[in-house]
C-alpha cells in the first residue's frame, strides 16, 4: 500500500493520503487505502475532526492481506457516485482496474501507470 501511495504522489502530486476515512453519499462512511485530490480540496480539512465530508478525486482499494470483500462493488460505485473521477482496485495477484463513472477503464484518467513487486502478492 505504501508503494502504491508513492507511485501516486511522485506521478500527480503530493496531495495524496493514506488511511482516510470518506464520506459516501450511499455507502457511508468508508476508508480508501489511498486517496488523492486537489490541493484546493484539501483547503479547510481538519482530518482530525472526523472523515472529510465527500469523496476524493481519486480513490485506492488494495485488496492484498484479506479476503476479496463481498462489498468491492459497493465501494467502487459509492466512491463514484459521491464524486471520485476514478477509482483504482489492486487485486490479490497484482492485477490493477481502473473504474470511472462509465464503468472499468483500459487505463487511468489520471494517467497513472503501477509498477507492482510481484513478491508482495498471491501466485
Amino acid at each position: 500500500m505504501t508503494d502504491i501511495y508513492c507511485q501516486i504522489a511522485e506521478q500527480i502530486g503530493h496531495v495524496a493520503a493514506m488511511s482516510v476515512a470518506v464520506t459516501t453519499r450511499s455507502f457511508g462512511i468508508r476508508v480508501p487505502d489511498v486517496i488523492w485530490m486537489s490541493p484546493e480540496k484539501w483547503e479547510g480539512i481538519d482530518r482530525e475532526k472526523g472523515p472529510i465530508p465527500f469523496v476524493p478525486d481519486l480513490c485506492v482499494e488494495v485488496l492484498l492481506d484479506r479476503d476479496v470483500p463481498r462489498d468491492i462493488e459497493h465501494r467502487v460505485r459509492g466512491y463514484l457516485e459521491g464524486g471520485a473521477r476514478e477509482v483504482i482496485v489492486v487485486g490479490q495477484r497484482g492485477e490493477v482496474q481502473f473504474y470511472g463513472v462509465d464503468g472499468l477503464r483500459q487505463a487511468s484518467a489520471f494517467g497513472i501507470v503501477l509498477s507492482l513487486e510481484p513478491m508482495y502478492f498471491d501466485a
